[in-house]
C-alpha cells in the first residue's frame, strides 16, 4: 500500500510538472507568433511633409511631391545636369522627391552644441526630431524612457555626407567620428534618449527600414527590449546616385517613379525620414497606448545567386510573401493590398507584378482582387525609408478608410500578363471601409543588395475595455513586467491624474527649453486645435500635462472655452502679456521647500 501511494504521488507530481511545462510551451510559442503593435509615427517627406497628418492629405489629393535639386547642397548644377547618358560625371535627370529643408535643426534642443551639430550627417539630425515627434504621438514622455530597455531600429546608409572635411566641419573635424559613422545613427537616438535596449543600423540598400522593423519585432517577442523606435532615413548629402544611375540607365528622365506604368523609365530618387513607435501588442493594451494597426507578420530572405548581383529575383519574392503569410497565419486571400517596392525599373516591376499575381492573384474568385500601389509615386524613392513610407501610407489608409490612387499610371506596363491573377492597380483611389471583414495590408521592400522583406499590416483589434489577466501577466512567462519597467515603457503610472480643469476653467500647460521653443509649442498647438473644431479643450489639456516632457520656459493657458484658450495662445505666439497666460522659467537645481509652522 505504502509503493502505491508513492507511485500516486510521483505520477501526480509528474503530471502537474507536465502541465506546467505544456503551459510555458504555449506561452512562448503565443509570445512568438504575439502581433506588434505600431502606436506612434512620426515623418518627413517631400512635398514640405512634417507629419503623417501632412503625409495623408497629399496622399489623398494625389500630389506629385517631385522638385528640382536642391540649391544648398553645394552641388555643382551648372555642371551636374546633362542629357546624354553616356557623359561621366553627370546626371540626365534633375528633379526628385527632396526635403528641401533637411538642413534645419534644433540642436540646443537636444543639448548639442552648433559645432557639432554641422558635422553631423542630417539622417543623424532628422532621426533625433521624428522620433521624438513619434514618441510625442503615441503619448509617450521621452524623458520617461532612460534607463528603460527600449530598443532602436534604424535603416540607413551613407549618403556621402562629410566626404570632404574642410569643407563641411568648419574647422569641428573630430566630430566627424560620430557625426558621419552609419553606427551611430541608431547609437545617438540611444544615448540621446537614454536607451538601453538593442540599437542597431540595419544597411540592406532600399529593404533597410523593413528589415529593422522585422528584427525589431523578433527583439520585442524574445524580450530583448519592452518598445523599440523602428525606421529610416536618407537625405542625399552627394549627387552620386543620381550619376551612378544614369550610367547605368535605371533612373527616371523626369525625376519621378511611374510604378507599373506603361512609361515607366527608371526609378526616381527621393529621401526622406520615418520612425515608428512599436511595442508587443499584450503591452500596448496593457500600458493603454493608442493602437494604430499591428504587424500580423513578416518574411525576410535574399534572391542569392540569382540572374544579377542588384537585379530583382521573382521566385525569392514569391518565397519571401509566401512565408510572410505563414509567419502571420493567414492564406493570401485574407489580405487586400499590397504596397509594393514598386521601383518603376522596366526590369524590376515586371517581375514584382508576377509574383504578386503568382501568389495573391490566385484562388480569389468570386472576391474583390488584391490592390497594388506605390507611394513612391507621389514622392519619388526615398531608399532607406522606402519601406517605412509604405508601412506609414497602409497605416493612414486603414484610419481613413481610403485606399490612395497610384499616380502616373495611365496604362499599365505591357510587360505583365494581367490577366494571369486578380490583381488590380490603384489607378484611383478606392474605398476601405472597416466592418466588412479585417482589413489587411502587405508591404514590400527588396534591396538592391539582393535583401527581401514583406509584411502584414492588419487593422487595430477593436478595444476591450479593460485589461484582462492575460494582459496584466504579459511579459517574462514566469512574473509580470516590474512597476518600473511598465512606467519606463510609457504606461500611466498609479498616481491621481493631473488636473486640467477646475471651476469651469481649462488649463493647457506648455513648455519649451527656450522663449522661442514655447512660442513655437503654442503656434502649432494653436494650428492643432483650430483644424479640429470636435476637439474637448479638458481632452488637450490632460494629453498636454500627462504625455508631454515638461522643459525650464512654460506657460498655463486659462480659459473657459475653446475660443479663449486659442486667444490665450495667440498671446502666447505674440508675446502680449494677458491675464488667462501665466509664464515663468523653471530654476535649475533649486528645491522647494513648503514649510506649515501652525
Amino acid at each position: 500500500m505504502a509503493n502505491e501511494d508513492k507511485l500516486r504521488d510521483y505520477l501526480k507530481l509528474v503530471t502537474a510538472n507536465l502541465r506546467q511545462v505544456r503551459r510555458r510551451l504555449t506561452e512562448v510559442e503565443e509570445r512568438s507568433q504575439e502581433p506588434i503593435a505600431i502606436v506612434g509615427m512620426g515623418c518627413r517627406f517631400p512635398g514640405g511633409v512634417k507629419n503623417p497628418e501632412e503625409l495623408w492629405e497629399l496622399l489623398a489629393t494625389g500630389t506629385d511631391a517631385i522638385g528640382p535639386f536642391p540649391q544648398d547642397r553645394g552641388w555643382d548644377l551648372e555642371n551636374l545636369y546633362d542629357p546624354d547618358p553616356d557623359h561621366p560625371g553627370t546626371s540626365y535627370a534633375r528633379h526628385g522627391g527632396f526635403v528641401y529643408d533637411a538642413a534645419e535643426f534644433d540642436s540646443g534642443f537636444f543639448g548639442i552644441s552648433p559645432r557639432e551639430a554641422l558635422v553631423m550627417d542630417p539622417q543623424q539630425r532628422l532621426l533625433l526630431e521624428v522620433s521624438w515627434e513619434a514618441l510625442e504621438q503615441a503619448g509617450i514622455d521621452a524623458a520617461s524612457l532612460r534607463g528603460s530597455r527600449t530598443g532602436v531600429f534604424a535603416g540607413a546608409y551613407s549618403q556621402g555626407y562629410g566626404t570632404n572635411p574642410s569643407a563641411e566641419s568648419g574647422g569641428s573635424e573630430g566630430h566627424l567620428l560620430t557625426g558621419i559613422a552609419t553606427s551611430v545613427l541608431s547609437g545617438r537616438l540611444a544615448f540621446t534618449f537614454g536607451l538601453e535596449g538593442p540599437a542597431v543600423t540595419i544597411d540592406t540598400a532600399c529593404s533597410s527600414s523593413l528589415v529593422a522593423l522585422h528584427l525589431a519585432a523578433q527583439s520585442l517577442r524574445a524580450g530583448e527590449c519592452s518598445l523599440a523606435l523602428v525606421g529610416g532615413a536618407t537625405v542625399i548629402a552627394s549627387p552620386s546616385v543620381f550619376v551612378g544611375f544614369s550610367r547605368q540607365r535605371g533612373m527616371s528622365v523626369d525625376g519621378r517613379c511611374k510604378s507599373f506604368s506603361g512609361t515607366a523609365d527608371g526609378s526616381g530618387w527621393g529621401e526622406g525620414v520615418g520612425v515608428l513607435v512599436v511595442e508587443r501588442l499584450s503591452d500596448a493594451r496593457r500600458n493603454g497606448h493608442n493602437i494604430l494597426a499591428v504587424m500580423r507578420g513578416s518574411a525576410i530572405n535574399q534572391d542569392g545567386a540569382s540572374n544579377g548581383l542588384t537585379a530583382p529575383n521573382g521566385p525569392s519574392q514569391q518565397r519571401v510573401i509566401r512565408a510572410a503569410l505563414a509567419n502571420a497565419d493567414l492564406r493570401a486571400d485574407e489580405v487586400d493590398v499590397v504596397e509594393a517596392h514598386g521601383s518603376a525599373t522596366t526590369l524590376g516591376d515586371p517581375i514584382e507584378a508576377d509574383a504578386l499575381l503568382e501568389t495573391y492573384g490566385q484562388e480569389r474568385a468570386g472576391q474583390k482582387p488584391l490592390w497594388l500601389g506605390s507611394v513612391k509615386s507621389n514622392i519619388g524613392h526615398p531608399q532607406a525609408a522606402a519601406g517605412v513610407a509604405g508601412i506609414i501610407k497602409m497605416v493612414l489608409a486603414l484610419q481613413h478608410e481610403q485606399l490612395p490612387r497610384t499616380l502616373h499610371v495611365e496604362e499599365p506596363t505591357p510587360h505583365v500578363d494581367w490577366s494571369a491573377g486578380e490583381v488590380r492597380l490603384l489607378t484611383e483611389s478606392v474605398p476601405w471601409p472597416a466592418g466588412e471583414r479585417v482589413r489587411r495590408a502587405g508591404v514590400s521592400a527588396f534591396g538592391m543588395s539582393g535583401t527581401n522583406v514583406h509584411l502584414i499590416l492588419e487593422e487595430a483589434p477593436a478595444p476591450t475595455g479593460e485589461v484582462t489577466q492575460e494582459d496584466a501577466d504579459a511579459g517574462d512567462p514566469d512574473s509580470a513586467e516590474t512597476t518600473e519597467d511598465t512606467v519606463a515603457a510609457g504606461a500611466e503610472p498609479a498616481v491621481a491624474p493631473a488636473v486640467v480643469e477646475a471651476d469651469g476653467l481649462a488649463a493647457w500647460a506648455l513648455s519649451g527649453r527656450s522663449a522661442k521653443g514655447l512660442a513655437g509649442q503654442a503656434g502649432r498647438l494653436r494650428e492643432w486645435v483650430v483644424a479640429r473644431p470636435g476637439l474637448a479643450p479638458v481632452d488637450v489639456g490632460w494629453s498636454l500635462a500627462a504625455t508631454r516632457s515638461v522643459f525650464e520656459h512654460r506657460s498655463v493657458v486659462l480659459g473657459g472655452d475653446r475660443g479663449e484658450l486659442v486667444s490665450g495662445l495667440e498671446s502666447l505666439v505674440d508675446g502680449v502679456p494677458v491675464g488667462s497666460v501665466v509664464s515663468g522659467v523653471a530654476r535649475s537645481g533649486v528645491r522647494t521647500v513648503f514649510v506649515f509652522a501652525g
